[in-house]
């Protein structure tokens, strides 16, 4: 069955870097776009990235662009989330999902459009 695990999460001081992970299986990830989203306690999960099925586009929130990176490697089934500079406010478990549609034109960015989910992985930026 399609499934989604997340690593790569921790405690970073504001301005580090962490890259997250996200391994995929049960399915042929070249096929699908992959998404990561982000919630903190108390808020709805809100869109970070997603990269197409080609891995040639990406979307990313207004919140992380031009500091965290999105990329894939389908020899090896994962999809990585590179932040950078990160800040306070990134403080959240992070969610990898995939795309309901199978070769979809552009990478979505409402959670509506993901099927499946990992388990997520906790990301914690403080001092």
């Amino acid at each position: 069955q399609v499934q989604l695990v997340e690593s790569g999460g921790g405690l970073v001081q504001p301005g580090g870097s962490l890259r997250l992970s996200c391994a995929a299986s049960g399915f042929t990830l070249e096929n699908y776009a992959i998404g990561w989203f982000h919630q903190a306690p108390g808020r709805e999960r809100e869109f970070v990235a997603a990269i197409s099925w080609g891995g040639d586009k990406t979307n990313y929130a207004d919140s992380v662009q031009a500091r965290f990176t999105i990329s894939k490697d389908d020899a090896k089934d994962t999809v990585y989330l590179q932040m950078d500079t990160l800040k306070p406010e990134d403080t959240a478990n992070y969610y990898c999902a995939r795309d309901r549609l199978r070769l979809r034109g552009y990478p979505p960015v409402s959670a509506r459009d993901f099927g499946s989910w990992g388990q997520g992985t906790q990301v914690t930026v403080s001092s």
